[in-house]
């Protein structure tokens, strides 16, 4: 395991919604487990952006339009509002994304001015962790060493669909390779 700089200048939390928890619509294995270390990171860390699917009710990721995944997340309903474990008072800014019926938008940078955000508030480093592993987290963390950030991989706070077993570890692999460090809440004390 590769170590990250002993702090961050900004968590994101990415999708950490009811419909992606055992009991949603579209839920990620054991995906509740993960709030204990993104609460812990929250208090850690000054900075606390949360992304979340918004999606309109035609959304084209929907089946019943041809996409690949039932309906989740759509807005304005109680499977599209943050899990009730997390704790929201460390939420300093949401970012909504997948709003355009005809953009998938994966990542918390798709279509949400969330680089220019964090460049505002000349953040350098982010810290993510969330829902999932191997789509909206890695589209996420992709995106963010696209746009320049450093990334730590909250390990013990995010969590696969694994469509395929090991898409997880895959997933995290892949963004090791991209310049990811990986590191544990543990660690942020």
């Amino acid at each position: 395991m590769s170590t990250a700089p002993p702090s961050f200048d900004a968590l994101l939390i990415v999708d950490p919604q009811v419909d992606f928890c055992p009991g949603g619509a579209l839920p990620v294995p054991e995906g509740d487990r993960i709030f204990p270390a993104l609460n812990h990171a929250g208090r850690e860390v000054p900075l606390v952006v949360a992304s979340r699917d918004w999606h309109p009710a035609d959304h084209c990721s929907y089946s019943k339009r041809g996409g690949i995944w039932p309906v989740h997340c759509q807005a304005d309903t109680p499977g599209a509002d943050f899990h009730p474990a997390l704790d929201l008072s460390a939420i300093d800014h949401v970012v909504s994304k997948g709003t355009d019926p005809e953009v998938e938008a994966y990542s918390a940078f798709d279509g949400t001015g969330l680089a220019d955000w964090l460049r505002e508030r000349e953040v350098h480093r982010l810290l993510v962790g969330g829902l999932a592993t191997d789509y909206c987290v890695r589209a996420s963390v992709l995106d963010a060493r696209r746009e320049g950030f450093q990334v730590g991989v909250l390990e013990d706070a995010v969590g696969a669909v694994d469509v395929k077993p090991g898409d997880g570890e895959r997933a995290l692999a892949e963004l090791v390779a991209a310049g990811a460090h990986l590191v544990k809440s543990d660690e942020l004390a």
